[in-house]
């Protein structure tokens, strides 16, 4: 009820829409997500479909914008996947006549994101954003929840630079 008199009150003001941190201009209204395509030297077959999908779904959910295609979007974003790397974090001890095998590894992903706004383009970067998680054993198993944690860390990191300004 309140907040419904400081509107009859102060018509004027501008506001911005606040949702779990960010900071969406009133006048944002829709964003154009394109297809990052994998540019990583190991290719994962539905990598860059993954990943495209998780970054429309972050904005789905946590802010107001419209994802729509075309030119007309008030913002957009738009990269590649240019890292795919797995690599050991540890090395288990070997025996004189056998090579050493990892203990544990990583998966880290990195993508290159450009970001235009064209209602502020103080608010424009190209950014590389890197993510890695540890695991153990054989990454056959094991590939694809990984890459759904990184792609939630990676698509948090992206929106938090586009709309929190971290």
């Amino acid at each position: 009820m309140t907040f419904v008199v400081l509107i009859l009150i102060f018509p004027s003001c501008t506001y911005k829409l606040s949702l779990g941190g960010a900071i969406i201009p009133p006048n944002m209204k829709t964003i154009r997500i394109d297809f990052f395509e994998n540019n990583a030297a190991l290719v994962v077959n539905n990598l860059s479909t993954q990943f495209t999908e998780a970054l429309k779904n972050r904005i789905r959910t946590t802010s107001s914008l419209s994802i729509v295609t075309g030119e007309s979007a008030d913002a957009s974003m738009s990269g590649s996947i240019t890292g795919y790397d797995i690599s050991p974090i540890s090395v288990n001890a070997a025996s004189p006549n056998v090579a050493p095998i990892a203990g544990a590894s990583q998966l880290t992903i990195t993508v290159s994101v450009k970001y235009e706004n064209k209602l502020k383009k103080d608010d424009n970067f190209q950014s590389s954003f890197s993510k890695s998680l540890p695991f153990t054993g054989d990454i056959n198993g094991q590939e694809q929840t990984l890459i759904a944690a990184i792609n939630k860390q990676l698509t948090e990191d992206i929106f938090n630079k586009a709309f929190a300004n971290w």
